[in-house]
């Protein structure tokens, strides 16, 4: 079984900073594409930022300048720093992971049971 576990959310007011993290842990082989997703209330789940095993990042462009994502391969970690938050990134963060499980598999999606983000003054 493979399991993703978030922490860091909370609440912070506008300029503020949060440091989202997240961790794989259970069987797994190797993990690709790390990223983190945000579904905020009546909207779609957009992606918010993603990085490869090799490093390359993409990100939303609402998030662009302020946000930064980083990954710990040696620890199977994903992190996601966030600076000068805005009313508008109030969501639900979901932690994602492309992982292998085994030699056996191909690699599939997983998803982290979400953390709550509310930026208000």
């Amino acid at each position: 079984q493979v399991q993703l576990v978030e922490s860091g959310g909370g609440l912070v007011q506008p300029g503020g900073s949060l440091r989202l993290s997240c961790a794989a842990s259970g069987s797994i082989f190797s993990i690709d594409t790390m990223g983190w997703y945000r579904q905020a209330p009546g909207k779609e789940r957009e992606l918010v930022a993603s990085i490869a095993n090799g490093g390359s990042t993409n990100y939303a462009d609402s998030v662009k300048g302020r946000f930064t994502i980083s990954r710990d391969n040696s620890k199977n970690t994903v992190n996601l720093q966030m600076n000068s938050l805005k009313p508008e990134d109030t969501a639900v963060y979901y932690c994602h992971a492309n992982i292998r499980p085994s030699y056996f598999l191909t690699y599939m999606n997983y998803w982290g049971q979400g953390t709550q983000v509310n930026v208000s003054s």
